[in-house]
């Protein structure tokens, strides 16, 4: 299975990340991440250091594929989950999506591509053009990491159209979205109602998480000494189960602008209805 994982900036979606492939690789599954963002920080609590990236490997060895080894590329980390991070172009030059191919390319050079159960992609931000959608084209689904806020779900709802529109070539399915860091999910609620997909779990504001960060450390390896952060751990593990069971997952169609921004700024939650009235098609 290869799963790509996205969502707004700042919303824990590398958290989120992280501890689902810890979780993966606890259900038995030999589980590679890849950190698809110029920052390079993906795996970090994974390894608990920043590992050297793709490009700067490549940049060292003058892009001679055949002097590159496994262990020149492949770090492993926390529960032998095994880390990759692709790294990116200069700021204000080049395209993050060569990059994401120079890296799978690279890994198939190597004979690695294809020895995980799961690949796990761990892509920045919005999607604001081909090059950030392009881990989608190696991919089987899409997770969509967000809040319960109006700039996640706009984001969730661009990632949506990218998946709808890679859908047309690939074989890609949405398994659905992620609520991260919310007390509440009224309008998350509110948007699958309207753009129908599943909610496969919703993860509350817990210090531990937040902190977790901080320390370098994944949920799964502050619980060792936390206990109570055990049952943070069940959210990834439940999410890796459902994930596991290979869903059949949907093809959505993408709200409008107008109607998204309608739908989020209502002071009343919409009826079934008035969301039956909705133009979801793209203007």
């Amino acid at each position: 299975m290869k799963l790509a994982v996205y969502g707004k900036g700042g919303v824990g979606k590398s958290t989120v990340s992280c501890n689902l492939s810890i979780a993966l690789a606890k259900r038995g599954q030999r589980v590679l991440q890849i950190g698809c963002d110029p920052k390079h920080d993906s795996t970090f609590t994974l390894t608990g250091f920043l590992i050297p990236t793709i490009v700067d490997t490549l940049q060292a060895k003058d892009y001679h594929y055949e002097d590159i080894w496994v262990e020149d590329v492949i770090y492993q980390g926390y529960s032998n989950v095994d880390c990759v991070e692709s790294g990116g172009p200069p700021a204000g030059a080049g395209c993050g999506g060569y990059v994401v191919g120079e890296t799978v390319k690279l890994l198939k050079e190597i004979n690695a591509f294809y020895e995980y159960d799961v690949i796990l992609f761990d892509v920045l931000g919005d999607v604001v053009c081909g090059g950030f959608a392009a881990p989608l084209n190696y991919s089987d689904y899409c997770l969509i990491v967000t809040d319960n806020g109006f700039e996640a779900l706009f984001a969730a709802n661009r990632i949506v159209a990218s998946v709808r529109e890679k859908a047309r070539t690939h074989p890609l399915r949405l398994a659905g979205l992620v609520g991260n860091r919310t007390r509440k999910r009224d309008l998350i609620d509110r948007y699958v109602q309207a753009c129908p997909m599943p909610v496969l779990e919703v993860i509350p504001i817990v210090e531990g998480i937040q902190q977790s960060r901080v320390k370098g450390k994944t949920v799964f390896e502050q619980a060792e000494k936390e206990s109570e952060l055990g049952l943070v751990c069940d959210f990834y593990l439940s999410l890796a189960d459902q994930l596991l069971t290979q869903p059949e997952g949907v093809v959505p169609t993408e709200l409008n602008d107008q109607t998204l921004f309608r739908l989020l700024s209502a002071n009343q939650p919409v009826s079934s209805d008035k969301v039956s009235d909705l133009d979801f098609m793209m203007v």
